[in-house]
């Protein structure tokens, strides 16, 4: 994966630019100290992932993401805690909290590479049927009765699974059961801002009202976080 670093922090980058260096899949193309001036680069270049820290001078990392007119990956890095909901809101990949850690490091470079590559597979196969440009997909189709019915992401409040089913809850107050698994659901909403926190439970990161040791309430609901999904779910938002 080609990769870009922007960072005010010399310390910062120098540390991200040694974990660079110790992963083969990654490929440092350059590095940033503002945001400002890696704007043209980034719609000028082919980035598959950019480190991106959230609090920088004059431009912010979140400003940045929505300047910019490609959308590569982006991992967060920041010395704070309180942006994580709002850059997963903003499709991140992982949040990083400095000082960080080489293997959480590495955590985040696997979830990329886990989007990334069928990512990829897929708008290969797409360019090569038709001449649609191409899009930030926001939604997916699933098969509800005798229909196909279209979701937006944001729009799910959470998924429960049931068996070979799935029951999905939006915010119309309604829900709609398909025959999917959750697995996959997992897999092709992470990116998304999306977390499996039980085994029968996906949620939303978004429509978190609040959060108790082993319960989240979205909306009206409470659904229980499982202790296999507990301390992942609290790493990726910071608690």
């Amino acid at each position: 994966m080609k990769c870009v670093i922007i960072d005010d922090e010399p310390l910062a980058v120098d540390l991200l630019k040694d974990f660079v260096s110790k992963v083969e899949s990654l490929e440092l193309i350059t590095t940033f100290n503002n945001a400002i001036d890696a704007v043209s680069f980034i719609n000028q270049n082919n980035v598959d992932l950019i480190f991106l820290d959230i609090q920088m001078p004059h431009f912010s990392g979140i400003e940045f993401l929505n300047t910019i007119e490609k959308k590569p990956l982006i991992i967060f890095t920041t010395a704070y805690s309180d942006y994580a909901v709002e850059g997963f809101n903003l499709g991140a990949v992982d949040y990083l909290v400095k000082p960080i850690p080489f293997h959480r490091f590495l955590k985040s470079v696997v979830r990329a590479q886990q989007i990334l590559i069928p990512t990829a597979a897929a708008v290969q196969t797409i360019s090569e049927s038709t001449t649609f440009p191409e899009l930030e997909q926001d939604f997916m189709f699933v098969r509800a009765e005798y229909e196909n019915v279209k979701m937006n992401f944001a729009d799910i409040l959470f998924i429960e699974g049931l068996k070979d089913y799935v029951k999905i809850y939006t915010t119309d107050n309604k829900f709609t059961l398909t025959l999917i698994s959750l697995i996959k659901l997992e897999n092709l909403l992470f990116s998304k801002g999306f977390s499996r926190i039980h085994r029968s439970y996906i949620i939303n990161i978004k429509h978190v009202k609040s959060i108790q040791k082993n319960k989240v309430l979205i909306s009206d609901k409470r659904i229980p976080i499982s202790e296999s999904y507990k301390n992942a779910f609290f790493e990726r938002i910071n608690l």
